[in-house]
């Protein structure tokens, strides 16, 4: 692994862009299109601001927004400059947002206009300036020199490109293998602050695996529909980056994906990679599968050896079809695939695969194609990166999943505790996922050690953030956040001398806790609130240290 040359990855995007400057880059689906071109202008103009607010190198600019062509240019320009990107999913209760950008440190904040109402200026006094995503405008400023900067940027632009910016004019930031290149926060509280920070060859090192598995696959002019968020690194790397550097028209759906939304634009774009999470893909399966051949002809047509392999047929063209028609495989990753969901699959011949990583790794730690994959594992080790398992029979007795090589993160930001519990002395990852191998290198998980959920879209869900709110909420006494399913919900054992003391009845309790639920819910993520609130007869079983034996409680009946 030393012996590997990391090449500049600013370099990369550079003759990117310069390589492709009259094609297509970025849509916003259904309404306008960048050109390479029109992103070289917006990164000239953001490096000319950048200059005359006297940013650094290394200094840290946030990111807050729904996917928008605008929100790619805008990343491209923080990174080429040499300045640190910090993307901040969207979705983030306003109280985390604010807690990240006064933790990243960051001096500029680029936000969305369906974000910003709910941002308070005043909550985060690091920022020098806030910009929208919308136009580019100025949204707040806190100095007198960032709106004279703003201005001052575009006639200096105007002077020293007089004919329009040209491909020679390009000279991007050379950066380093170890240099800091984005810090992404898998979670929003200063309490638990977890900001990964990412290297630049962490970056090279994706984008370098998808080239070498994908590269004859995709060609210059394909479309690719981006449905992840951005600022989540599996959208990051695999529906933006790579496709940006290898010409890849990058489609955004801006608006919420609603079934008829989705398959409306899979039609129109025709993907020829999709990039989804399992809930996507088992909403298409359950929606367009399911209800034909559940019938009672059809179960009993399937069990005709000639007719199954014609509707097994059908039904994977229906499948492909629905999902645009042109695609070469479906990547899966970010959680769990329903056992049910991918056993259609396979049994359909249906061109799918399921990879495996995390934000530490940006994201890639195993990945097959679709026709080496073996149904129920996640792939093998990727180029550039290393794999084991802690346990005495690795193939067949589960053990931590550890991982080492170029895609590893340099710890996370001003966590240095946090940072010594993950990576060890010999650069190894610990995922903190339970996993077994096969001989082959297919890797199999089995479970959890950490406490983290993952939600349906491949967020990271912290049970103890939730119960944290949970717990401050009327005669909460203990409680613990469990996953059922797609759905949370919280196990909660009441203050019985409140209760006793206010003469309440059961059904009293239970009006008390689901007004609770209405109460804790607005205060969290929409993909982290709570479905329901079941509540527990006796005290949680306790350690000697008095925490909860929460692995008791995972699989409580609601």
């Amino acid at each position: 692994m030393g012996q590997i040359v990391v090449p500049s990855y600013n370099k990369i995007v550079q003759e990117s862009i310069q390589k492709y400057w009259d094609r297509d880059s970025m849509s916003d689906h259904g309404l306008f299109t960048f050109k390479y071109k029109d992103v070289a202008e917006i990164i000239e103009k953001f490096h000319i601001l950048y200059a005359e607010l006297g940013i650094q190198k290394g200094d840290k600019i946030a990111l807050c927004g729904r996917n928008l062509s605008r929100w790619g240019a805008a990343f491209f320009s923080i990174i080429t400059y040499g300045a640190v990107a910090v993307p901040i999913l969207h979705e983030f209760h306003p109280s985390q947002v604010h807690d990240i950008v006064n933790h990243s440190e960051a001096k500029l904040l680029f936000v969305g206009d369906k974000v910003w109402p709910a941002l308070t200026a005043s909550e985060m006094p690091v920022l020098e300036g806030i910009i929208s995503l919308a136009d580019y405008s100025i949204l707040n400023s806190s100095t007198q020199k960032f709106a004279e900067s703003f201005a001052n940027a575009s006639q200096i632009y105007a002077r020293k490109y007089p004919q329009g910016i040209q491909p020679s004019d390009l000279d991007y930031h050379k950066d380093q293998p170890d240099e800091l290149a984005i810090i992404n926060y898998t979670s929003g509280t200063t309490s638990n602050s977890k900001g990964v920070m990412l290297p630049y060859r962490a970056l090279w090192s994706n984008c370098d695996f998808a080239k070498h598995v994908l590269g004859d696959i995709i060609k210059p002019g394909d479309n690719v529909l981006s449905m992840l968020p951005m600022a989540h690194m599996y959208g990051m790397a695999f529906e933006f980056t790579f496709e940006f550097i290898s010409c890849v028209h990058i489609h955004f759906l801006t608006k919420m994906a609603s079934p008829t939304v989705l398959m409306q634009a899979l039609a129109e774009v025709k993907p020829i990679i999709l990039i989804v999470v399992p809930l996507i893909i088992e909403k298409v399966v359950r929606k367009a599968v399911l209800p034909k051949i559940e019938t009672p002809k059809m179960q009993f047509l399937l069990k005709v050896p000639i007719v199954n392999s014609i509707i097994k047929r059908k039904i994977r063209e229906g499948l492909t079809k629905a999902l645009g028609g042109n695609f070469y495989e479906v990547i899966i990753g970010g959680a769990a695939l329903n056992h049910e969901i991918e056993k259609l699959l396979h049994d359909i011949g249906f061109h799918y695969t399921v990879g495996y990583g995390a934000t530490e790794c940006a994201p890639i730690i195993t990945y097959e194609d679709y026709d080496k994959f073996v149904p129920g594992s996640c792939g093998k080790n990727v180029l550039h990166q290393e794999l084991k398992i802690l346990s005495p029979d690795p193939q067949n007795i589960p053990g931590e999943i550890l991982t080492r090589g170029l895609n590893v993160m340099l710890g996370y930001y001003k966590n240095e505790e946090a940072t010594e519990a993950t990576l060890d002395k010999e650069g190894w990852y610990h995922t903190g996922d339970l996993g077994v191998m096969d001989r082959k290198g297919n890797l199999f998980i089995k479970g959890r050690c950490k406490n983290m959920l993952l939600g349906a879209n491949g967020q990271n869900i912290y049970p103890e953030e939730i119960e944290d709110k949970l717990s401050n909420m009327k005669m909460v006494a203990e409680c613990v956040v469990i996953q059922k399913g797609e759905k949370l919900y919280g196990l909660v054992y009441p203050d019985q001398e409140q209760v006793q003391a206010q003469h309440l009845t059961e059904e009293d309790v239970i009006a008390l806790m689901e007004e609770n639920r209405k109460n804790v819910n607005p205060l969290l993520p929409a993909y982290a609130q709570l479905s329901g609130i079941k509540i527990m007869k006796q005290e949680f079983e306790k350690t000697p240290k008095r925490s909860i034996k929460r692995f008791l409680y995972a699989n409580e009946e609601i």
